[in-house]
């Protein structure tokens, strides 16, 4: 009976290890498993905290990116002001220009009338050099009165020049710019040996150019310049097909016209207004 009992024994003592060496191999496994785990969520922050880094540094560098817009910007805006200064004092220089004109026209127009006396009565003298050269005869009852009719023609086409001449400026000063151009345009076909028509032309050039019809004031202007090549508004012609020019796209063939403004009419005051122009381009 002992050894039956010691056999037993030895014989659960054997079955018994294998179940034990089978609880510490789990036991290890699942220690290695948290490890893995461990060592698995270490990498996982350490990429989060990476990748936290790398999107602080596109921020930083995209602040960096919109400060220099903003800088670049507010270079652009001091160079724009700088534009407006100059247009605004060129601006200034147009009007003064225009009323300098205005008090001319008067000036003309009241020189015209007090030159320009009332017909003689019949018999009496007439001043030499007063008429034009004396016509052929002509059968009349009073000579004296016929030979004063051609001044008294003379005036009323004066008057009728400068009566046209008013109205398309008044056009002008209103700003009805359509109205304007086809009372210069009327004018100038009508009246081309006209003392006034010179300044007519240039009229009709710079309304074209106030409507944005760049094209049209240009060729206006270069029939000022090719019609009237002696007239004194030649000068003020090239300067608004220079600013046509550059309203069209045309820096080069802008700047060539001011410098060609500049070469031929040096003392001019459209020459300065060319060269404040070139200055800022």
């Amino acid at each position: 009976m002992n050894k039956l009992a010691a056999w037993a024994f030895l014989t659960a003592i054997l079955v018994a290890l294998p179940a034990r060496a089978a609880l510490f191999d789990d036991d290890e496994a699942r220690k290695r498993i948290e490890a893995t785990n461990q060592r698995l969520n270490q990498i996982q922050r350490t990429l989060e905290e990476r990748m936290t880094a790398l999107e602080n540094q596109l921020k930083s560098q995209g602040l960096v990116e919109l400060f220099n817009q903003l800088e670049q910007i507010k270079s652009e805006v001091a160079r724009l002001r700088g534009q407006i200064e100059v247009l605004t004092y060129e601006q200034e220089q147009q009007q003064k220009r225009q009323r300098d004109l205005y008090v001319d026209l008067d000036t003309r127009l009241r020189r015209i009338e007090g030159g320009s006396a009332p017909a003689p009565p019949p018999g009496a003298p007439v001043p030499s050099g007063s008429l034009p050269p004396a016509a052929p005869p002509v059968a009349s009852s009073s000579p004296a009165t016929a030979s004063a009719s051609p001044p008294a023609a003379s005036v009323a086409a004066t008057t009728a020049e400068q009566r046209d001449y008013d109205a398309a400026l008044d056009r002008f000063k209103a700003g009805r710019y359509p109205a304007a151009v086809t009372g210069f345009a009327a004018f100038v076909k009508t009246y081309p040996k006209s003392p006034l028509a010179p300044s007519a032309q240039n009229w009709l050039g710079n309304a074209q150019f106030a409507q944005k019809d760049y094209r049209a004031a240009i060729n206006s202007q270069r029939q000022l310049v090719a019609s009237y090549p002696d007239s004194a508004k030649v000068p003020e012609a090239l300067l608004t097909i220079a600013s046509s020019q550059f309203e069209l796209g045309d820096s080069a063939a802008s700047r060539r016209t001011l410098e060609d403004l500049i070469a031929k009419y040096p003392q001019s005051e459209a020459a300065a207004r060319a060269r404040q122009r070139l200055a800022i381009r």
